[in-house]
């Protein structure tokens, strides 16, 4: 069964209602944003990419393939949480929410990666 399309969205941006579920896939959660502003139907703090990881990266464009490598090994130590999502997107439309300043080179881009690869074969 294939899955509706994965929107990708600053926590920033307004909210819309194309956006679905909107889930927030940072392990902190971003400063000046209230709780009813996000408008969430779930954040999931324990898919974000680790402490370790996250600082490592500091966003730093030439750390993004590294990056991407290491995150991936640390969501496929979590399969739980990527089929949860899976699940959600079988069901509908699907925003992961994300507050980094690249809407790039960011943790959500390689979530939905994973969702599409997993899907497509």
């Amino acid at each position: 069964m294939s899955i509706a399309g994965i929107r990708l969205k600053r926590i920033y941006d307004p909210v819309e209602p194309e956006d679905g579920a909107r889930i927030l896939v940072d392990r902190l959660w971003p400063r000046g944003v209230s709780k009813e502003r996000a408008a969430l139907e779930s954040w999931l703090p324990q898919i974000g990419p680790s402490h370790e990881l996250r600082r490592w990266f500091a966003h730093q464009p030439e750390r993004w393939d590294t990056f991407c490598n290491r995150y991936c090994a640390e969501l496929k130590a979590q399969p739980d949480l990527l089929e949860d999502l899976r699940e959600k997107a079988r069901k509908g439309p699907v925003t992961l929410l994300f507050s980094a300043r690249d809407r790039e080179r960011n943790q959500a881009a390689v979530i939905r990666n994973l969702l599409q690869e997993s899907t497509d074969g």
